[in-house]
């Protein structure tokens, strides 16, 4: 059976190329096509501790079998730190969008004036900005941010799995809906470039009281760090350094959620 293998970020970087095709025996596993490309390009091999696997869009883990025309991403670690796409489920009430053109403080007001009802007492909203102090680089990227070492960041850059990306965000809104009973969310995050001190997320959580805002809020944005496959490179004057942490699959407190099987 056939199966292609899409790369992003470190990966796709280090392999020279985004897509690969793997011929791989009936009933073949995840790991099975890992191998098989780590057999193509050995320079992937140091990443298999670091990278998590997406089935078709879908976090998947390393024993789940494959089937012929399977689309397999290798997920690097994400930015814990095109084209539109805009998912609004629920009748409107909800706003999870990708977008590759500027937004600034303004857009908060516009989306709270779209998810507001009379009935809502509370807005809270958060803007996250690029800063030109580094983050804390990704695994394998150690080197490359001791080289940078004293210097500022000069933008960002945002890589996305855009799919799995809107449909990690569905699921974040989800939980938040059972958990804080906030149905009126928004999740707004730039692509692409973002020069020094411009917005690259927005996020804006709408409800009858503040404390589920507030909740609510956070959650969004922690949540999507940790889990959405957005990748985010800090561009220097001579080069780049990939940030973030090994993506976790699942909500936070869900016991399988850490690290799937190896």
């Amino acid at each position: 059976m056939r199966v292609r293998v899409r790369l992003f970020a470190i990966q796709r970087e280090l392999a020279g190329t985004r897509e690969v095709t793997l011929e791989l025996a009936d009933g073949g596993t995840v790991e099975e096509a890992w191998t098989a490309l780590v057999h193509r390009h050995p320079v992937l091999a140091p990443g298999r501790s670091f990278v998590r696997f997406a089935r078709n869009a879908e976090y998947a883990d390393a024993t789940t079998e494959l089937v012929e025309g399977d689309e397999l991403a290798v997920i690097p670690p994400v930015s814990g730190g095109a084209g539109d796409h805009d998912a609004e489920p629920r009748d409107g009430i909800r706003i999870l969008e990708l977008r590759p053109e500027p937004f600034g403080a303004q857009l908060l007001d516009e989306l709270g004036e779209r998810l507001a009802t009379p009935d809502d007492g509370a807005i809270v909203a958060f803007i996250g900005r690029t800063r030109a102090t580094p983050g804390s680089p990704a695994p394998g990227q150690e080197d490359e941010a001791a080289r940078h070492a004293g210097r500022s960041v000069e933008s960002l850059e945002y890589e996305t799995h855009d799919a799995m990306a809107l449909g990690v965000l569905g699921r974040i809104a989800d939980e938040i809906a059972a958990r804080f009973g906030v149905e009126r969310l928004a999740i707004v995050h730039r692509t692409g470039v973002v020069p020094l001190g411009e917005a690259s997320v927005a996020v804006v959580a709408v409800a009858a009281h503040r404390d589920s805002a507030f909740r609510a809020a956070r959650y969004a944005i922690d949540e999507t760090k940790a889990r959405a496959p957005i990748w985010k490179a800090e561009r220097f004057a001579d080069g780049h350094v990939w940030i973030g942490e090994p993506a976790r699959t699942a909500a936070a407190d869900d016991p399988d959620a850490q690290v799937p099987k190896a």
